[in-house]
């Protein structure tokens, strides 16, 4: 695999963990680098590792995981979503995107939504040949900064409609896990 293939797999993986990143910067009041690095680091870490597992566990799973993995993806997208859009109506308890905090307990259910096309990705990496560690690395560099540019247009988006702006979170939330269950499903790819 081409230094260019691997780029493009990296960009395509790493889209989910920038929209989701553009949300949690609507939601954070003042951006400083440490919180969009923060940011990046929990979806860059994410997306390094899930494929360096889906490596490892290569052919003996991969039906099982290709089947299952847009159906994880959608599940966790949905639920985080629509507890978004619910509590932009109430205005009451903030959710992992759609909250200032970068703790692990809303950050970890985001970073592995977002990641689990990497862990399928990385069982076909067992089939090629792949440098693993390089690969993934490479993978984790371009999501962490993708991510952190996230953070940083959120914010600037955030500040103009902030109203609104925790209720279309959810929104492209659920749409992204629609998204990648029309995909795997094969309605549009």
């Amino acid at each position: 695999m081409g230094v260019l293939e691997l780029f493009m797999i990296s960009i395509g993986l790493s889209m989910d963990a920038f929209a989701v990143a553009v949300c949690k910067g609507l939601s954070i009041k003042k951006v400083r680098f440490r919180d969009a690095f923060a940011v990046g680091l929990y979806f860059g870490l994410f997306q390094a590792i899930m494929p360096l597992l889906g490596y490892f566990v290569g052919v003996q799973f991969a039906g099982f995981i290709t089947d299952l993995d847009h159906w994880i993806a959608f599940i966790l997208l949905a639920l985080i979503g629509g507890n978004m859009i619910k509590e932009s109506m109430t205005d009451d308890c903030p959710t992992a995107a759609g909250s200032e905090s970068l703790r692990p307990k809303e950050m970890v259910p985001l970073a592995l939504a977002t990641s689990i096309d990497a862990l399928a990705v990385g069982v076909s990496f067992a089939f090629l040949d792949v440098q693993i560690v390089p690969a993934v690395t490479f993978i984790g560099v371009i999501t962490l900064v993708l991510s952190m540019v996230g953070v940083v247009i959120g914010k600037g988006i955030g500040d103009k409609f902030k109203s609104k702006a925790e209720l279309v979170g959810g929104i492209v939330l659920i749409l992204i896990g629609v998204k990648i269950l029309l995909e795997h499903l094969g309605v549009f790819g």
